[in-house]
């Protein structure tokens, strides 16, 4: 690339070469990524991969793609854009695990108003940290320079995935049955959903960020928003491949319990949650009590301290939960069941049949 340069492109607001300075950069990080089937490095034309299909009858290929949101204004504010990445990683990943796929590869698209090369490095960081918490790689992207579209420190993340999963061993709503339980994955907060209305609430553009608040249990109001999104590939893949019929899986994200968890059940069927069983974060409380946000609108835009919902029939119920306690999720708990109605979701106190 010695010889590439534009001063005319400059001039008019686009640096080449902050961008290949950006890529050698960015490759440290795109380096922890790389996995078994990778055959290209970053810098072609496009990414190629091969995957093992030893052991699949009939490989399926199931994708993914999402973007962080106005989460994205929370980092530019703070100037933290090494976790932003994270978030991306985790929408596109944690969908397809619901369908039992194990992602493979993943690519990110930065549009960013002027093209530092640090920040650009920064937030490629995040998404190799993701791709490793994932175990897939990262193997292409691209940063685009948007001069006079977007301001200078502007930026936006998004990227998606491809994952693969033998045809019958897809997870779909053919699985759930009444009776089944349903187990809560926690959440780290507020993940990368519902920022339009956390923003709103706190004012964030004149918000105090960085200082530490009690009722956040000492953590500043920026450190508990920018938390990145957990990736629950791992626990649930553990639940795979220890042998538990997995019948159902909801990734919590926009729209909250009311539109995620009804997209795994089949007609005729509902979950019901113990209310008492739900973790409520700090931050949602938070939420609530200053935005005065009706509990209904709290559960239907939030993901309210669970990440992901997990259907298993009920005889696999502790077999499922020591295998999440093992595989890094401690907090796991049976939160409520598959029973018969046509409401989707619903709350209440009873007790729950295991």
């Amino acid at each position: 690339m010695e010889n590439s340069h534009s001063a005319s492109y400059a001039a008019a607001g686009v640096d080449i070469e902050a961008g290949y300075k950006g890529v050698q950069l960015m490759k440290q990080h795109v380096a922890r990524t790389m996995i078994p089937g990778v055959v290209s490095g970053i810098g072609g034309f496009g990414g190629l991969f091969a995957p093992n299909l030893s052991g699949i009858k009939e490989p399926v290929l199931v994708s993914g793609t999402d973007g962080v949101g106005t989460k994205i204004r929370l980092a530019q504010l703070l100037d933290k854009h090494h976790t932003i990445g994270i978030d991306c990683v985790a929408m596109c990943v944690n969908d397809v695990i619901c369908c039992g796929a194990r992602p493979l590869f993943f690519l990110d698209y930065i549009a960013i108003g002027k093209n530092e090369p640090e920040k650009v490095a920064s937030i490629v960081s995040g998404v190799a940290q993701g791709c490793v918490q994932a175990g897939c790689a990262l193997i292409g992207g691209e940063t685009a320079e948007h001069p006079g579209i977007m301001a200078p420190d502007d930026y936006d993340l998004a990227g998606f995935t491809v994952g693969i999963v033998d045809r019958d061993k897809i997870i779909d709503s053919d699985r759930i049955q009444e009776g089944d339980v349903l187990i809560g994955l926690t959440s780290s907060g507020v993940h990368s959903n519902g920022f339009s209305l956390v923003r709103k609430v706190f004012d964030i553009e004149h918000a105090d960020l960085n200082t530490p608040m009690d009722e956040l249990e000492g953590k500043s109001l920026g450190e508990a928003l920018l938390a990145p999104t957990k990736i629950y590939v791992n626990p649930v893949l553990a639940l795979i491949d220890g042998g538990i019929d997995l019948h159902g899986a909801s990734h919590i994200t926009g729209g909250g319990f009311y539109e995620n968890v009804p997209r795994m059940l089949p007609k005729g069927l509902e979950a019901f949650f113990n209310a008492a069983a739900l973790p409520r974060l700090p931050i949602f409380e938070l939420i609530q009590e200053r935005g005065g946000i009706p509990e209904h609108d709290m559960y239907n835009t939030f993901n309210m301290g669970v990440g992901m919902v997990l259907a298993v029939p009920q005889e696999q119920a502790e077999q499922a939960l020591s295998i999440l306690h093992d595989a890094g999720e401690p907090d796991a708990d049976v939160m409520g069941c598959v029973q018969q109605g046509d409401t989707g979701v619903s709350f209440g106190t009873v007790s729950l049949p295991v």
